[in-house]
This record gives structure tokens, sequence and C-alpha cells, in this order.
């Protein structure tokens, strides 16, 4: 894979990017039964970032990281 510096994430990616967030933030809103604190979104946020920096841009494999990420909250 292809890494990409943050400063190249295209418009699209960037829009994808933030969708998946909140689809991934709303699963552990709903598994948790409480909304994720700011602090555990930035850390799901920063992991996609991370992830599609890395060369991975589907969207679903950002959402599971995502989730993965979020499963664990943030202090």
């Amino acid at each position: 894979m292809t890494k990409i510096s943050p400063i190249d994430f295209k418009p699209e990616l960037v829009a994808m990017m933030k969708s998946v967030l909140e689809q991934a933030s709303a699963h552990i809103d709903t598994a948790s039964g409480k909304p994720a604190t700011p602090a555990t979104k930035a850390k799901m946020a920063s992991r996609i970032l991370a992830t599609a920096a890395e060369g991975v841009t589907d969207a679903g494999t950002l959402h599971s990281v995502a989730i993965e990420e979020g499963l664990c909250p943030a202090d």
C-alpha cells in the first residue's frame, strides 16, 4: 500500500472519514449505552487518520479500526 500524507488527503476521503467517525461513534454509543466522550472520539479519529495515512482508505476497514479503538474509552 502507498502511504498518503494527511495534507494530500482529497476532500472526498476527508468527507468519508468524517462519515465513518460519525457512524463508528454511534455504534460505540449504542454498544456502551452512553455517548462516547470527546476524548474517545478524538482517539477514534486519530486511528482513522493514521490508518488512512498508511494507505488504507476502505470505509469498512476504517469503520472497523475506529470501533476497535472506541471500545476502550479514553480517560
